[in-house]
């Protein structure tokens, strides 16, 4: 069995960012445990931070802290494993499960060498996704690991790295941990809303999005007094904290009765039709788009045109609101409609080159 499968959906990985002293882990495991609601508890051990001077985590003597804290709470336990040494250390502990922090994921060289320290075991592990947004990456962490013997994997999604973002610690980009779900529909996927946020004031709109999209369940970041925690102090709550955030989480149903599913088919046989008239519909504007081109070839012009796509995509902006789309959408949509408009300008000014995908 695997390690989702031993519990309820929403499975609900919670504790502190770093185990700090030994009180603190076994305060933190046993108020969750009495809050009913955690599947699994989370101590980071080893923690990789971004600058030296920053708390590095307690290190090997923590892995008892947790070890005893899962016994006395009767909580499965996990933490963070970076590399083979760590992998030793707390397997020789008994730490239940191990997770790949996103730092070592976009790593193939020290990915395949803890897939090496583990060949042999049966330990679940958890793989959070690279810190930049490259599927491949966090789709080969998992062939790493398949093919050193480890079958029991769960994906985390704790979002992608970008330079100032005005709302995000981790942009969740959630067309990507959709596509892993594609490519491998079988591998169950939780969210870690407390690194995508970097704010705890956040994290309820997060993990309801990821359950909302089916996610298998949560890892949150939980410390008795979050504002003097030694690391990531913002994106912890209290136990009490997580239970509220819980609590006020609306469970939905992946099952679709026949009665519902009839009505949604309707709809979405209506959305097919559309979706047929909008491709009908980039087929002849990108035909416009090679008649432009051949005006551009006889007469010698360039095929960016400035000036000219600034008006269109300011414009196209502008008026989102109108079409009830969100700006973010509509330049998206722009650009990949330009691009593609380009690529057929340029098959048709220079008829050498080939027009296949690019």
């Amino acid at each position: 069995m695997s390690l989702v499968n031993e519990f309820e959906r929403p499975i609900i990985i919670a504790g502190p960012c770093s185990a700090e002293t030994e009180e603190q882990v076994m305060e933190t495991a046993m108020q969750l445990k009495a809050g009913g609601k955690t599947s699994m508890f989370r101590a980071g051990i080893w923690k990789p931070r971004t600058r030296p001077n920053s708390f590095e985590g307690i290190g090997e003597v923590g892995l008892n802290w947790l070890v005893n804290a899962g016994k006395a709470s009767g909580l499965k336990t996990t933490t963070e494993v970076a590399n083979a040494k760590h992998v030793e250390l707390a397997l020789k502990a008994g730490v239940d499960t191990l997770w790949i922090g996103a730092r070592t994921t976009v790593n193939p060289f020290t990915v395949q060498e803890i897939a090496d320290a583990l060949e042999g075991s049966n330990i679940p592990v958890l793989i959070k996704n690279p810190v930049n947004p490259d599927l491949q990456l966090w789709l080969g962490a998992f062939e790493r690991f398949e093919k050193a013997g480890l079958n029991d994997l769960t994906a985390i999604h704790r979002g992608f790295s970008v330079y100032n973002h005005v709302k995000y610690r981790n942009v969740p980009s959630w067309e990507i941990p959709i596509a892993l779900k594609e490519k491998r529909p079988n591998t169950p996927v939780i969210c870690d809303p407390s690194h995508i946020t970097g704010n705890r004031t956040l994290l309820h709109e997060v993990s309801q999005k990821a359950l909302d999209l089916n996610f298998e369940g949560l890892m949150l970041e939980v410390h008795p007094d979050p504002d003097n925690a030694w690391s990531d102090a913002a994106q912890q709550v209290t136990p009490q904290g997580l239970n509220e955030i819980l609590d006020t989480l609306i469970l939905r149903s992946h099952e679709v009765s026949s009665d519902v599913a009839s009505l949604i088919n309707v709809v979405r046989t209506k959305v097919g039709d559309l979706d047929d008239r909008i491709f009908d519909l980039l087929s002849e504007r990108m035909k416009l788009s090679e008649e432009v081109g051949r005006l551009k070839r006889e007469n010698n012009i360039t095929i960016l045109q400035q000036e000219h796509w600034r008006h269109i995509i300011n414009h196209r902006l502008d008026t989102s609101g109108e079409h009830h789309l969100t700006r973010k959408f509509v330049r998206k949509l722009m650009d990949a409609i330009h691009q593609e408009s380009i690529r057929h300008q340029t098959a048709v000014m220079n008829p050498q080159g080939k027009k296949g995908d690019e």
